[in-house]
């Protein structure tokens, strides 16, 4: 991993992907012109938060249906972070159930590019987006 770098492209989306996040953040404590209800704030981080977690259990479902040893575990295991999202959607605190789903997405992340399943430079952006991301679910279950 070492000298694996990040492709620009990956990068730049990966950070346009953070905007919601911060936007959702800023609206839960007031903090975002022309929200005035801090509940539409955890209403983005609520929704928003859940479809990435689903979109990034499809990211290692890929990863794990292209490799030559395919099989139950690593399939099954890209299938819990889209899982997770959907039941968040239903806890009575869907945000801290999200913050606990995309520390579990961090490990299976880890876990894949240790298989060799995810490209070299898979955590070099993951470590940091999620961070933002756990700053920002963590801001709005506070607000």
């Amino acid at each position: 991993m070492a000298g694996a770098r990040v492709p620009l492209p990956a990068a730049a989306l990966g950070v346009a992907g953070l905007l919601p996040f911060a936007a959702g953040a800023l609206a839960a404590w007031g903090l975002m012109p022309g929200i005035s209800n801090p509940f539409t704030g955890l209403l983005v981080l609520q929704t928003y938060g859940a479809a990435i977690l689903a979109f990034m259990g499809g990211c290692l479902w890929g990863f794990a249906a292209q490799a030559a040893r395919a099989g139950w575990l690593a399939l099954g295991l890209s299938a819990i972070p889209a899982l997770w999202a959907f039941g968040a959607n239903f806890a009575a605190d869907a945000i801290e159930a999200l913050i606990a789903g995309f520390v579990v997405l961090m490990l299976l992340d880890a876990v894949s590019v240790a298989r060799g399943l995810g490209p070299a430079w898979w955590l070099r952006l993951r470590l940091p987006l999620t961070a933002v991301v756990l700053i920002c679910l963590i801001a709005g279950a506070l607000a």
